[in-house]
């Protein structure tokens, strides 16, 4: 019986070992395919122990920059915003809240229809650091699921209300597939200066350069004025338009302290 029973088990042993050892190679060749391959691609724009947002990206001598629209109030200038930016042939990034894609959705339509991105506001436009984890995911998922249900369009790029963010924010729209957006050039429309103000303020601002991104809002009271100038002095400059989505790089890149998005 003993000689039995030490047949058996080396026996056993011999058969067993080879499979394991398939088994684990197996696992291991599955879990490269799909941390290679499957995974989801953003990269964790961590600098020390902050996490940030994209703010402009480093395109070296390549002078593209993005133009992006806050839309979180009315409409009334839409219409006309996206007839100057059909004229110049510039496609451009609306970031909208929940409220503002209910209340104009033949809008939201139509800056898809255009070709520009769609990008998520948050559904109540609030203070996104005051917020806990569950209230955060709530706030971007809520608008998403509205505008996927509306247009079949994913969205994928976020920006904060109010410029206001945290690590928990950044992370937290990173685990729904968001990349967070800021800029690095503020037109200061909202503060309704006037035309001049505007194109000034963007064409000589001190951070303008490739890679830079431009905020501007729908609604204010002068920026669909501003916006036709604007966009013939930056040209002139040798400036290109892309939006946001085409500008920053999905995968492979790091952060410098300044938010600047650098490929590896």
């Amino acid at each position: 019986m003993r000689i039995h029973n030490s047949f058996f088990h080396n026996t056993f042993l011999k058969r067993i070992f080879p499979l394991a050892a398939y088994c684990l190679c197996g696992i291991g060749i599955l879990t490269f395919i799909y941390t290679n391959y499957c995974s989801p691609a953003i990269t964790s724009s961590k600098v020390g122990d902050r996490h940030l947002p994209i703010y402009c990206v480093d395109c070296g001598d390549d002078k593209k920059i993005a133009l992006s629209f806050d839309a979180a109030w009315g409409n009334e200038d839409t219409k006309q915003i996206l007839d100057i930016l059909a004229k110049h042939n510039v496609k451009v990034t609306f970031f909208m809240t929940g409220g503002w894609v209910e209340s104009y959705p033949d809008d939201v339509k139509a800056i898809l229809a255009a070709g520009h991105d769609l990008g998520n506001h948050s559904e109540n436009h609030k203070h996104m650091s005051q917020l806990s984890t569950a209230d955060q995911k709530e706030e971007l998922m809520k608008v998403h699921e509205k505008v996927k249900e509306l247009t079949d369009y994913e969205m994928f790029l976020f920006r904060p209300p109010y410029g206001d963010y945290n690590n928990s924010v950044i992370t937290n729209a990173t685990d729904c597939d968001y990349y967070t957006i800021q800029w690095d050039v503020d037109s200061l429309d909202w503060k309704n200066y006037g035309v001049d103000s505007i194109i000034n303020t963007v064409t000589n601002h001190k951070h303008l350069g490739p890679g830079s991104i431009i905020l501007c809002h729908n609604g204010a009271d002068y920026t669909a004025a501003a916006l036709d100038s604007m966009i013939h002095k930056l040209k002139e400059q040798g400036y290109e338009f892309v939006p946001i989505s085409e500008l920053i790089y999905k995968e492979n890149y790091h952060m410098n302290h300044e938010g600047r998005q650098i490929l590896d």
